[in-house]
This record gives C-alpha cells, structure tokens and sequence, in this order.
C-alpha cells in the first residue's frame, strides 16, 4: 500500500525533537510522499531544509498563509518568485482566505485577497498548482479561481458543501480530507465524503494540526495518514487498497510526483 500526505507542516517546531524518526515512521505505515506547506518566506529555508534531508518523501510547497498576515512583509511576494525561480517547488501554497478569524474589518480581508490573488497569478506564471486554505471563505474563493482556468490545484481540509464541492471538481481542483473526517460528530462531512468521486479526493494529516480520532488532542504526524485512508475505505465501503491507490495517483498527478 502507497499512501500520499497531500498536505503537512514538518518544519514546525513540533517535530524538531524527532522529525527524522517521524519521517521514518510514516514510511513504515506506507506513507510514501509528504507534502510539505510552507506558511511565511521566514520558515521557505526550513522547508527547504526538511526536503534537503529527505529528498526521496518530502516534497515542497512555497507560499503566503492567510492566517499570518501580520508576518508578510511588501517585499514578499516578489520573494516568493525569486525563490521559486531558484528553488524546487511541486507547488505554490499554502495559501488562500481565512475569514473565520474574529474582528476581522473589511480592509483586512481586502489585504488578505490581494495577497491570495496575487499568488494564484505566481503559481500561473511557474505553471504550478496550489494549495488553498479557505475558511469561511469557500464562495470567495471560488469567484477568485474563476478568474484563472487554466490553475489547478487542491482545497486543503475542504469543509465545504456538496455544491461547494462540485463547483470546485468542475474546475479541475481536488479537495483534501483529515482527521476531521474521522470524528462521529462530523456528520455532514461524512455524508459529503461518500458522494463525491474517488478521482477528486487527496489524503492528508496537517500534522502537527488536526489529529484524527484516534489521537485526539496528540500531535499529529504523517504515520497516522493511514487512519483517516482507513475511515474513508470504511464510509465508501470500498477497499483500503482501492482509496490508496486512487488518491495517491490523484496526489502523484496534480503534483507530478515521478515514481522512484
């Protein structure tokens, strides 16, 4: 079984102790790629770093998180080309709109457009794809990537509608499911998981964030990206097997993740 991480953190804080043995460990519970988000041009070496050591998983992910707006300098996203332009890159993210965040104005959720489209035309320019955030936001989000047609990329821990979801796949974009989904009480995403089709679907951990039920309130890492493959086979009433092998090519195709 191959299983592909479509969305972490290793370079946070978290992992410093034990990224090597955590990386080790996915490996061991199959995971065979990890994608690794980038959240501010402070921590792309970090990233980078990770990469570096592990180059045979990991791969990278550069870009401007919404949810840290007050880290991003003027300068940035000119950074972010030049370091694209310099560095190995599977994709631009994450970035995106987070508007579940309180005491937000409209001029701070002006900024934090102009930041998300400003990256969707970066990743347009390097033909790459992107990973989106989006909290409270899916709508915007929607009538942004519109505007670009020919971008493709995924909605990390896509928490959505149906409709949502469907107006998402019809613009070649596939959506990311986590621990989130593995929760009883996430009634409505369960029911969302079973309807949409297998060709749109990645995996994902957002370790450290975002732990299934298994390890509530743990920190998560990739190794445990097998008990949400696991859950999901379990909703659809398919075979583990067939949901890894699905959303791995699914991974590996919007990616470009060449097979060792």
């Amino acid at each position: 079984m191959h299983l592909v991480d479509s969305h972490s953190h290793l370079d946070f804080s978290e992992f410093d102790h034990d990224r090597p043995q955590a990386i080790s460990r996915a490996i061991e519970a199959g995971v065979t790629d990890i994608i690794v988000s980038s959240t501010v041009a402070s921590r792309w070496q970090n990233v980078k770093n990770v990469i570096l050591e592990n180059p045979s998983c990991c791969h990278a992910a550069y870009g401007l998180h919404p949810m840290f707006m007050e880290q991003h300098g003027q300068s940035d996203l000119n950074a972010l080309k030049i370091w694209l332009e310099n560095n190995d890159a599977v994709a631009v993210g994450e970035i995106g709109l987070d508007f579940f965040i309180t005491d937000q104005d409209q001029d701070s959720k002006n900024a934090q457009i102009e930041l998300f489209v400003a990256q969707l035309q970066i990743a347009t320019d390097f033909d790459l794809p992107v990973i989106i955030h989006a909290r409270k936001s899916l709508d915007i989000v929607l009538k942004y990537l519109r505007k670009f047609p020919d971008l493709r990329g995924s909605i990390h821990s896509f928490s959505g509608s149906e409709q949502q979801a469907k107006q998402l796949i019809d613009l070649g974009f596939y959506l990311g499911f986590g621990g989130p989904v593995t929760y009883n009480r996430a009634t409505r995403l369960r029911k969302i998981i079973v309807k949409l089709p297998l060709d749109a679907l990645l995996l994902e951990t957002d370790s450290p964030d975002q732990p299934d039920a298994l390890h509530h309130a743990q920190r998560n890492e990739p190794a445990y990206l097998v008990n949400i493959a696991t859950e999901i086979a379990h909703l659809r009433g398919i075979e583990l097997s067939e949901l890894a092998s699905a959303t791995s090519e699914n991974a590996k195709k919007l990616f470009n993740i060449q097979d060792e």
